[in-house]
């Protein structure tokens, strides 16, 4: 068994996927914008991470823009059959690198179709529809327009499945109603767990749950707790940190990004880092710190 195989799998639609992929969105230039400083190393970093058993790779083309499915397509392509590639829509780029809300039906279907070219692909396998109603988080308002407009875009067969990101309990239950959803993305680490119970009731119906910043995001996590359970454990702060999501539900998929081989070779090794009751618990309470 590969190392990350270690980690189990679970179902994305209708495939099996390992259960800690990689997010590509470091591979842009700073701030997600522009291109990568160093082209070739983003290219290793792909290839590595496919080599090491990864089959889940996260993208979007308004990370760049355009730019990381383009080293996607340029690294990967021919891809293999048992790669899934998951892209997002919902937002744009403005001048400067500023996110923009860009889900009208005009916008995502353009969306889909710059993926799509990017990407290299006849029918992109999962898109998740970013939900954009403040710039804080989730919050309340009807999405069914938007989903409307990808269940058509799924009958034209250019979408096979649909996942929704940053929403509430209601959205989703809003967008169930109207067409499968095999995904939920929302922000969630050891120190960011509002959706506690909506993972638990994502897991009951089979259905994933991914989520961003993972490791803080563009602000790392810190603690001191983690601190000092990745020192007993003879692991880093990170690779704890993604070993308790692992551990936390089985139906979190985990994308870890970076564009460093050194930090994707650590990322992928907490698939193998079993976590004690004790360090759980201990981490456990660094949400209510």
């Amino acid at each position: 068994m590969s190392t990350i195989r270690s980690a189990g799998t679970y179902t994305l639609g209708n495939r099996s996927v390992t259960r800690l992929g990689y997010g590509a969105m470091q591979l842009a230039g700073p701030g997600v914008f522009g291109p990568p400083k160093d082209r070739d190393a983003a290219l290793a970093v792909l290839r590595a991470a496919v080599a090491a058993g990864v089959d889940h790779i996260d993208t979007s083309d308004y990370y760049g823009p355009y730019v990381t499915n383009q080293i996607i397509r340029e690294a990967l392509e021919p891809y293999a059959q048992s790669l899934t590639i998951v892209t997002k829509v919902g937002a744009k780029r403005g001048n400067g690198g500023a996110w923009l809300l860009d889900n009208s039906p005009e916008g995502l279907t353009r969306a889909v179709h710059d993926n799509l070219r990017n990407l290299g692909l006849e029918a992109l396998e999962v898109v998740n529809l970013r939900i954009m109603m403040s710039a804080h988080g989730p919050a309340e308002g009807s999405i069914a327009a938007q989903v409307e407009t990808m269940a058509d875009l799924q009958r034209q067969g250019l979408v096979r499945h649909i996942g929704i990101s940053n929403v509430t309990a209601t959205q989703i239950a809003e967008a169930r109603a109207i067409v499968e959803i095999v995904c939920v993305q929302n922000e969630y680490n050891l120190a960011h767990r509002g959706d506690d119970a909506l993972i638990d009731a994502l897991a009951r119906d089979g259905i994933a749950y991914v989520p961003f910043f993972p490791l803080g995001g563009f602000s790392p996590l810190q603690s001191t707790i983690l601190s000092d359970v990745a020192a007993q454990l003879d692991a880093t702060p990170m690779q704890v940190a993604l070993a308790w999501l692992l551990q936390r539900a089985p139906n979190i998929l985990l994308i870890p990004g970076t564009s460093s081989l050194a930090h994707l070779q650590e990322n992928l090794a907490a698939a193998t880092l079993d976590l004690p009751r004790d360090a759980v618990t201990a981490l456990d309470g660094i949400a209510a710190a």
